[in-house]
């Protein structure tokens, strides 16, 4: 695949995020129009969840989904605000909830405790809407604890498994992303993979997709099964397109 049409293929997949503290209606209304572009739509915008609505009303007509963020970044232990947030979003429209699992509980041994955040999360969001599992990958560090918060996330019930809040020092990288791919070949079951926090350029975007090619097969990539998060790498890949001089794009 050349440059110019891995790029079409990464914007078709990428949920255009604005998680910023200073976001307000401006910069929703501004992220609804960047994601319809004349190369095609992104596959989702990602928003906080008190956006949901805005971000709803302004895709409207659209198929761009409204993806919204819940324990979001911190990964509390309050499953019940976690279950409100949730019902709130779903009320306002939201199509996918990214759940931050409790990974400071999973770190401490306590991983029951964080796969029934995920199983009861789970129970409150209803096909077709997606659950997206967000470990924290950076946090989480070893090897085998990001396999088995995979394996955790599989198992009670995740749509997708995603790296990173992109709010940490260490967001998405391509060891963590190996780990993760590796999980989701293994485990048989119909999961998506998403890289966020640190997808910056047409490379990055092409790392990703190279490994999720390597465990599941070149065609495997759609935006039913794969997503990047990100806000920066847009402007590089409609640059990449038209042929102008890419730029590494800022943010999450």
């Amino acid at each position: 695949m050349d440059n110019k049409n891995l790029a079409q293929k990464a914007i078709s997949l990428l949920d255009l995020t604005d998680l910023t503290d200073t976001c307000d209606d401006a910069a929703i209304e501004a992220l609804c129009k960047r994601a319809r572009t004349f190369y095609g739509n992104t596959a989702a915008v990602c928003v906080w969840p008190r956006f949901v609505a805005k971000a709803r009303e302004c895709l409207k007509g659209t198929t761009i989904r409204v993806a919204t963020v819940v324990n979001f970044p911190h990964g509390g232990e309050d499953l019940f605000v976690t279950l409100a947030e949730t019902e709130l979003a779903l009320a306002d429209g939201a199509d996918e909830i990214d759940l931050v699992i409790p990974y400071h509980a999973f770190m401490e041994g306590r991983r029951g405790f964080a796969e029934t955040m995920v199983e009861r999360v789970r129970a409150a969001v209803p096909a077709p809407t997606k659950l997206k599992t967000i470990l924290e990958t950076g946090e989480l560090k070893d090897p085998a604890l990001i396999r088995a918060a995979a394996d955790m996330a599989i198992d009670a019930g995740a749509d997708f498994i995603k790296t990173s809040t992109g709010k940490v020092a260490v967001n998405a990288t391509p060891e963590a992303a190996e780990i993760m791919m590796e999980a989701i070949a293994e485990s048989g079951k119909a999961v998506g993979f998403k890289p966020a926090g640190g997808v910056r350029t047409l490379d990055d975007a092409g790392t990703y997709l190279a490994i999720a090619a390597k465990y599941m097969g070149s065609d495997w990539a759609t935006p039913e099964t794969f997503r990047f998060g990100a806000s920066g790498v847009l402007d590089a890949l409609l640059a990449e397109i038209k042929g102008e001089t890419a730029k590494a794009g800022e943010g999450y």
